[in-house]
């Protein structure tokens, strides 16, 4: 589980700004406005961040945005590296659309940097660089 203080940067690719219109799969339609966090694996792997797989630590996190969009919602780390306990991506808990929403209101692109912060084990702080 990760500490206080902890943090990463993640950059913005097409897939994570259109998760719900471009994918290599067609498990389900095209939902337009989903988007996630990628998660690198050695991210994952040194900050102990595990998917739902494992029920002796949560999966979800509270968080909030450094410009007040979003305050106190929740995030779920999702999917699996190579080691299937860890997760490889955050999306909103429940609501996909979430993380794209504030991807509208920050205008981001491609290249763009997310700061992922740590703020207590639970609970994540998120800036645009």
């Amino acid at each position: 589980m990760p500490n206080a203080g902890d943090s990463f940067i993640t950059i913005l690719k097409r897939a994570h700004l259109e998760w719900g219109e471009y994918r290599h799969t067609n498990t389900r339609g095209v939902v337009i406005g989903e988007g996630y966090l990628q998660i690198p694996s050695e991210v994952a792997y040194n900050l102990d961040i595990t998917n739902n797989s494992i029920t002796m630590r949560p999966a979800e996190y509270d968080f909030s945005t450094s410009d007040n969009f979003i305050v106190k919602d929740k995030l779920l780390a999702a999917g699996n590296q190579s080691k299937a306990e860890f997760a490889k991506q955050f999306h909103g808990s429940g609501h996909l659309k979430l993380l794209g929403d504030w991807f509208i209101y920050i205008d981001a692109h491609i290249g763009d940097q997310i700061e992922v912060k740590f703020v207590t084990p639970t609970e994540i702080l998120l800036t645009k660089l």
